[in-house]
């Protein structure tokens, strides 16, 4: 694993050169798609090659990299206001919330490692841990099915993160199959109408589902 997923302490230029590739790979996925080379982000990003390959054997410890970024910035703030937060079950599907607003901006950086299950590992972990906390906390406090385990919610928030390939990468369509996750484990459904309906990208099927 490359230092900058593992959090080792960096020299600032080669902190500031880890930033510039990152931001760069950022970049380069949303604009490219997943198979964008290593050497357009390289020159993206004001590098040589060299000084790429020193921080990333290989593009997937960079979309590791890119993603593990995206979730400390964006989701920690949110786990740590849910775990001291009164209400467990709201606390846990704002965390829901935030990680699948990265997964929908990063679209083409999960793309570039989808059915790699032991890169995501390293990224999760604590996460998992704190939704585990949360559930526990929700099921006491009688506002969670008590019936669910941290199984089914990992397999439902992977379902979740894999239908943002039926969305619009950006977009909040993610929103509606989350309302429907969240009535389906609460232990009282909530009393809401669903987010509104999005359409299919590149399909014609949206006359006919509805």
């Amino acid at each position: 694993m490359n230092r900058a997923v593992e959090g080792r302490p960096l020299r600032a230029d080669a902190a500031r050169n880890v930033d510039k590739i990152i931001t760069a790979a950022r970049a380069c996925f949303r604009e490219h798609g997943p198979e964008v080379p290593l050497q357009t982000i390289a020159v993206t990003a004001g590098v040589g090659p060299a000084t790429l390959f020193r921080n990333f054997a290989d593009k997937e410890e960079l979309v590791l990299a890119a993603l593990n970024r995206q979730l400390r910035r964006l989701v920690d703030p949110v786990i740590d206001e849910a775990l001291t937060g009164p209400d467990a079950a709201e606390g846990l599907f704002r965390v829901i919330n935030a990680v699948m607003g990265v997964a929908s901006e990063e679209a083409n950086l999960l793309g570039a490692v989808a059915g790699r299950r032991g890169l995501l590992a390293g990224i999760t972990g604590e996460l998992f841990e704190s939704i585990a906390v949360l559930l526990g906390r929700g099921q006491g406090q009688g506002s969670l099915r008590s019936d669910i385990s941290m199984t089914d919610l990992i397999r439902l928030l992977a379902m979740l993160i894999g239908a943002v390939d039926t969305m619009e990468a950006g977009s909040d369509a993610w929103r509606r199959p989350v309302a429907l996750v969240e009535d389906a484990i609460r232990a009282e459904r909530p009393d809401r109408p669903l987010p509104p309906q999005s359409p299919l990208p590149g399909t014609s099927f949206d006359t006919i589902l509805g």
